[in-house]
């Protein structure tokens, strides 16, 4: 969250991610004058997992600007998604909770043929 560009909002917000292999991954949010343009740390975290190798994210964590516990909103949870590795695990406000627990019924790649 150190290195959140979130001038409009003074909302820095941090994500990190451990893959299977080992790395950790981080991201950022960053804001845009044209507030719809305005990327997550979630978003920044993925795109940086695919431009350093890819593979799957074994443990996730977001933060705001104190380090308090935040929970990716439904879009976010979405994105996690897609990019989970099967038991990931997830830091909530209320602990930790795998991927089903906080995205239950959730629509992915394996619903399209």
């Amino acid at each position: 969250m150190q290195r959140a560009y979130a001038p409009y909002s003074k909302y820095p917000v941090g994500a990190a991610a451990l893959t299977e292999d080992g790395r950790i991954v981080s991201g950022c949010n960053v804001e845009n004058a044209s507030y719809g343009l305005t990327l997550c740390a979630e978003c920044s975290l993925v795109s940086q997992l695919q431009m350093t190798g890819g593979g799957r994210l074994v443990a996730f964590s977001c933060v705001d600007g104190q380090g308090n516990t935040l929970m990716p909103c439904g879009r976010c949870r979405q994105l996690l998604y897609e990019f989970r590795a099967p038991d990931m695990q997830l830091m909530t406000s209320a602990g930790i909770r795998s991927m089903a627990e906080v995205l239950p019924d959730a629509f992915g790649p394996e619903h399209l043929a």
